[in-house]
């Protein structure tokens, strides 16, 4: 019996510490954050205050506090009205974007319950349709703060009692029935709050864009969830002027002219629109994309800094992007950052705390998804992953984040490409697997590779290039030359622009 027991003890020992060798590898650990007990933790936004605590809201209408040192929540603020935004101010004040307007919330007593609700703007219509959601906001670096319409959907109604001025041109009741409208003002909108309390109209032509940020350069993503008019999900580089896309919003173009724009030829309104800078390609990529957060830790994130994080609300993962400017405009590629390890669905809001990990605010809303707060925290351990994808005249560069293995890297086979775009058009049709709204899907055969000196970039030759196409890459059994394999195997460009031939080698 005691030799049993020892052999039965050696071998548990060895089990505990081969899980502790594969847990000491790994490059990211999730913590879940337990929650009050009672509350419906359906998040709808996270930040964290000058203090270092969370301050989150639920969608319920809390606004709560969380100390991480202490593991103490706190209730801040109540009563509001389906808050999907928050920004912290100062350890005392608080902008909430809920669904009447967007708030100031403060406690000026100091006894840590907010005592004034202030309005800082209600700007915007409201139909009493159930699908106009607010997000936000987000703010630049004049102070200027953002904000995002929902559309209203056609499974919902529009109520007799409205505010703002109702156009019914915002809605085809010809040809649109099944189109989301925007019958009032600003839907579809990103809105600019400027500093002395203006609203301004800043740019058109989204659909459900649930989530908005800044790079560290100053430019403005915003998300958008695909389906009528979205042919697949979207990251816009969002630019004063401009129109994404969804045609409902333009009737409140301040220069529209015509009858309903959902009426307007595909043709003309294709040519209206700036696409998106990255496409998420629908069921391989992301369904529902939320917000995008720059990662502005200085490394203590990993090596992505400068980079972009997007949650996704319909599975367990976080979708990391990387941008390049082509021809004068951005675009890039996105991966998967983060698939399970302990990540539960509905990853609707992001926020970085001062110690660098990255927290995730999670919801379902009757939707695909999870309830609750997660964090995300760096073991000081660089992942083998692709650091980044840049377009070259005649094909692609992968830089990796550690020297590949190079006769793995120099294996053709580890490399299948495909291309294909997406048609821009009235309704997208749910007919089969999601991959058949892509149009000219073709295998891409790699015709040349060749490793940098340091063997951390790796050019590929495809060829001829299309632009408007994302080229699709399922990379294979390429490791580290330590044997580390690859944290992530899928990577889809977007190709917008070819290079300009003045631009030379890259």
């Amino acid at each position: 019996m005691r030799s049993v027991s020892i052999n039965r003890a050696a071998v548990l020992l060895l089990f505990l510490a081969s899980v502790f060798s594969v847990k000491g590898q790994e490059a990211y650990t999730v913590e879940t954050i337990t929650m009050p007990e009672g509350l419906t933790s359906e998040t709808g936004g996270i930040d964290f205050l000058p203090d270092g605590r969370l301050v989150a809201c639920f969608i319920r209408g809390e606004v709560m506090i969380y100390d991480p040192a202490a593991k103490h929540w706190s209730i801040f603020a109540d009563g509001l009205h389906e808050p999907l935004g928050i920004m912290a101010v100062s350890n005392a004040e608080l902008v909430v974007m809920q669904r009447p307007e967007l708030t100031r919330v403060k406690d000026t007593d100091g006894d840590g319950r907010a005592d004034v609700y202030e309005k800082l703007t209600d700007d915007f219509g409201l139909s009493g349709n159930y699908h106009e959601f607010n997000y936000g906001p987000a703010r630049d670096k004049k102070g200027n703060l953002f904000i995002a319409l929902n559309t209203a959907s056609p499974g919902g109604s529009v109520n007799q009692e409205l505010r703002g001025r109702f156009n019914p041109f915002g809605r085809d009741l010809q040809q649109g029935l099944y189109e989301m409208y925007s019958v009032v003002p600003y839907r579809g909108w990103v809105m600019k709050l400027t500093p002395d309390g203006k609203l301004h109209p800043y740019a058109s032509g989204m659909r459900s864009p649930n989530g908005l940020g800044f790079d560290l350069e100053g430019n403005l993503f915003v998300t958008d969830n695909q389906s009528d008019w979205v042919e697949t999900s979207t990251l816009y580089h969002v630019e004063e002027g401009k129109f994404y896309g969804h045609p409902a919003s333009l009737v409140w173009n301040k220069d529209w002219k015509g009858k309903s724009p959902l009426a307007l030829p595909v043709k003309e309104l294709d040519a209206m629109r700036t696409k998106a800078a990255v496409l998420f390609p629908q069921g391989i990529m992301a369904n529902s994309p939320s917000q995008p957060l720059c990662d502005a830790t200085g490394g203590k994130f990993g090596p992505f800094a400068g980079q972009l994080f997007v949650g996704e609300m319909n599975r367990d993962r976080i979708v990391r992007v990387m941008l390049e400017k082509v021809q004068g405009q951005l675009q890039g590629a996105c991966i998967p950052f983060l698939d399970g390890h302990g990540l539960r669905k509905g990853n609707n809001r992001l926020a970085f705390a001062p110690d660098g990990s990255l927290w995730t605010g999670q919801i379902a809303y009757g939707w695909s998804g999870d309830i609750g707060i997660q964090r995300i925290v760096f073991n000081a351990r660089a992942p083998m992953d692709v650091y980044t994808m840049k377009l070259s005249h005649d094909g692609f560069e992968l830089t990796f984040t550690q020297p590949v293995n190079k006769a793995e890297a120099s294996n053709p086979d580890n490399y299948k490409f495909r291309h294909y775009f997406y048609k821009y058009q009235r309704k997208v049709k749910h007919e089969g697997a999601d991959n058949t709204m892509q149009q000219d899907l073709q295998e891409v055969p790699v015709t040349g590779i060749s490793i940098s000196a340091d063997q951390k970039k790796v050019s590929l030759k495809l060829g001829a290039l299309k632009p408007g196409y994302v080229y699709e890459l399922k990379l294979g059994g390429i490791t580290s030359n330590e044997g580390t394999p690859l944290a992530n195997k899928l990577i889809c460009y977007t190709l917008n622009k070819l290079l300009n031939p003045a631009d030379g080698n890259r």
